[in-house]
């Protein structure tokens, strides 16, 4: 687990989290998180990686010099409201683009998700009304996803990335699943969980999460985590992800790993894939979906 940081690198800059490739087992994937304050402006260049830009609060004014292209790239990004009032514009941009971002007049809070890449493709904007929302499960396993890269047409080379919200009192990334091996139904694939909790009336809310691993590979996580707070999935099995009642959970993923077929293919923990035939006569929590309209819950699952 990494937990948030409020690390003010300058004055309106606050850095939440940052994890990388540069840490001791991680291969594939990165993320940052930034929180930027009117007009603070804030750059990257993207070395050896692509990525991708997702407003968490707030907007940014992008200005990227991309690779093999004359002009500079200017585009503005957005989302309306918080993480739990739907999705929000995305710029995905290629290996050795520099970019710099100015926040807007209600600032923002900015995730950079990157993966390692040779090439990358072309620079694409997925506006938030483009983005398509999935309700999944049925029952106290009812969650919302927002998708980005993964079946909406954007090009990418390797990096994959969702948004998953969940009403307080219900559980998602249930049954878990897993994707650390190449085969037919399942790819293998680094991923990042990016947390936020939505506050209660006295305070900042909580959720749980859980990663544990197979006989052949052991792992054990069980932790409370935050907003701000970051988990990191090597293999193994992740979930549950449980927002407690009176707490809306959301979670960023970004995935990668060495296929470039955009897929996202995992397994469910055979002890617990009876689940998902437990939905087939439960309607879809009615909070859902959140933000703007999405399916109709009756036809989801």
């Amino acid at each position: 687990m990494h937990r948030a940081r409020t690390e003010a690198e300058a004055p309106g800059d606050v850095l939440v989290s940052r994890v990388g490739p540069e840490q001791d087992g991680w291969s594939h994937t990165g993320l940052e998180v930034r929180t930027l304050a009117p007009g603070v402006e804030h750059g990257w260049r993207l070395d050896g990686v692509e990525a991708g830009l997702l407003p968490l609060a707030g907007g940014v004014t992008v200005s990227a010099r991309v690779p093999g292209a004359a002009d500079v790239l200017e585009v503005r990004l957005d989302r309306a409201g918080t993480v739990f009032d739907g999705p929000a514009d995305f710029l995905y941009l290629p290996v050795g683009s520099e970019l710099r971002v100015t926040a807007g007049e209600r600032g923002c809070r900015l995730a950079v998700t990157t993966a390692v890449a040779t090439r990358g493709t072309r620079p694409q904007r997925l506006a938030a009304a483009e983005v398509p929302v999935e309700l999944r499960g049925a029952g106290s396993c009812s969650r919302q996803v927002q998708d980005y890269t993964i079946s909406t047409g954007l090009e990418v080379e390797h990096l994959l990335v969702c948004e998953v919200l969940t009403p307080g009192g219900n559980t998602s990334s249930f049954p878990p699943h897993k994707h650390d091996e190449h085969g037919e139904h399942e790819r293998e694939l680094e991923e990042i969980y990016y947390f936020e909790v939505a506050d209660g009336p006295d305070g900042p809310g909580t959720a749980l999460f859980r990663n544990y691993g197979t006989d052949a590979r052991p792992l054990e996580v069980l932790a409370a985590v935050g907003t701000g707070d970051v988990a990191l999935v090597p293999h193994g099995y992740h979930g549950p992800c449980v927002a407690l009642p009176g707490y809306d959970l959301y979670y960023l993923n970004v995935m990668a790993g060495p296929a470039t077929d955009g897929r996202w293919l995992s397994v469910d923990d055979p002890s617990l894939a009876w689940l998902r035939t437990s939905w087939d006569d439960q309607p879809v929590d009615p909070r859902l979906p959140l933000g703007r309209p999405g399916p109709d819950p009756q036809e989801a699952r």
